[in-house]
């Protein structure tokens, strides 16, 4: 009784074992690698140069009109 059921199963074991292994290679996916390095416009404000030199003479301006501003008036 157990060889018969050992040689009925053997097609069903290999037909399994071939589905198993080409399902596996089905789902085996390639790399797919994007590297972008835009170094164009890309939205980041505070990257641009001139930017901080605005800031830095607005930031100026500001100081020196609250320090001659403070001091006490004759």
């Amino acid at each position: 009784m157990k060889r018969e059921l050992l040689s009925s199963m053997r097609p069903w074991t290999l037909f399994m074992f071939v589905f198993l292994s080409l399902q596996s290679f089905a789902q085996e996916k390639g790399l797919d690698i994007n590297v972008d390095i835009d170094k164009g416009d890309d939205g980041n404000l505070f990257a641009k140069p001139w930017v901080w030199v605005v800031g830095g003479a607005v930031f100026i301006l500001l100081l020196v009109a609250l320090l001659r501003g403070g001091g006490a008036k004759k």
